[in-house]
């Protein structure tokens, strides 16, 4: 088993990464807003940091993005990663990443696991 996690930068497109996700079978998930580094850095009163770039950092950032995590089998990982790519063309700077990383333990997905 693994967890996949998405950040998404381009929050517009969350409708439509869901709708895919759905249509490929995919029915569990979190969903969490979240905010990039840069917004917090550039917020920090105590970090030097020249006022030009503590400008663009602040205004860069501003926006939300959206972290969704889902736990599949191993196999599924790579699909639900390609469905996601669909929408999205990570390719691109400030879209979003994708990575995965694995779990030992899950309950709570009408089945239990343990490695």
């Amino acid at each position: 088993m693994q967890i996949l996690f998405f950040i998404l930068k381009q929050t517009h497109l969350l409708n439509d990464i869901l709708h895919e996700l759905a249509e490929a079978g995919v029915r569990g998930g979190t969903i969490l807003d979240a905010k990039g580094m840069g917004e917090s850095l550039a917020n920090m009163e105590d970090i030097p940091m020249f006022g030009a770039l503590r400008q663009l950092l602040s205004s860069e950032e501003k926006e939300q993005v959206k972290l969704l995590m889902c736990v599949a089998e191993d196999s599924e990982i790579v699909p639900i990663a390609n469905t996601i790519k669909k929408v999205v063309d990570l390719s691109k700077p400030n879209t979003g990443i994708i990575f995965s990383l694995p779990v030992y333990y899950c309950e709570g997905l009408n089945k239990h696991y343990a490695d």
